[in-house]
């Protein structure tokens, strides 16, 4: 895995790390300010929208790169061989890759449309890119994820039928 794959996994474990701990404690201020002191802060939900699509986001990204999505893998049942196994996995991640791929082009598209029009919250005027932003970002990094799958399932063929090429080649000389 290359370093830059590395320093992405870190980085992105990291601002996960963050969001984690920054929505409870907004939370908390929120619901220590209304109940016990009676004097609510005013766009405190707003302010958590944010770090909310940025967990969201992210987790799906973290979710592919630890391949724990959801998946539906009813016909590996099936499946006997291992060759056709992972020609299936192969096939599944390539589907997966471009889909992703393809969600990735439109929400590049929105990136840039969040980015010219800069809308701003109702209460806090935070400009919504920041929140928007995370769409792409999160899609991007998804489908960075998903061409290393495809990588990796074509090898793990590749490796496969060689091996198998090699070992029918000795028993053919025998």
């Amino acid at each position: 895995m290359s370093t830059f794959i590395k320093k992405l996994q870190n980085i992105q474990r990291f601002v996960v790390l963050c969001l984690i701990m920054i929505l409870p404690i907004l939370v908390f201020i929120q619901v220590l300010l209304r109940y016990v002191f009676k004097a609510p802060l005013m766009g405190i939900e707003e302010l958590m929208l944010f770090p909310t699509i940025w967990l969201y986001m992210l987790g799906g990204a973290n979710a592919s790169m630890e391949r724990n999505h959801i998946s539906c893998g009813v016909l590996t049942l099936y499946i006997k061989k291992e060759k056709t196994n992972n020609l299936f996995n192969l096939i599944t991640s390539i589907l997966s890759f471009v889909i992703s791929t393809w969600l990735t082009f439109w929400a590049f598209k929105y990136f840039l449309y969040s980015l010219q029009v800069w809308k701003e919250s109702n209460l806090l005027l935070i400009p919504m890119f920041f929140g928007e932003s995370a769409v792409f970002l999160g899609l991007f990094i998804m489908t960075l994820y998903a061409f290393m799958d495809v990588k990796q399932n074509f090898m793990k063929l590749r490796t496969r039928y060689t091996a198998e090429e090699g070992l029918n080649v000795n028993n053919s000389n025998t």
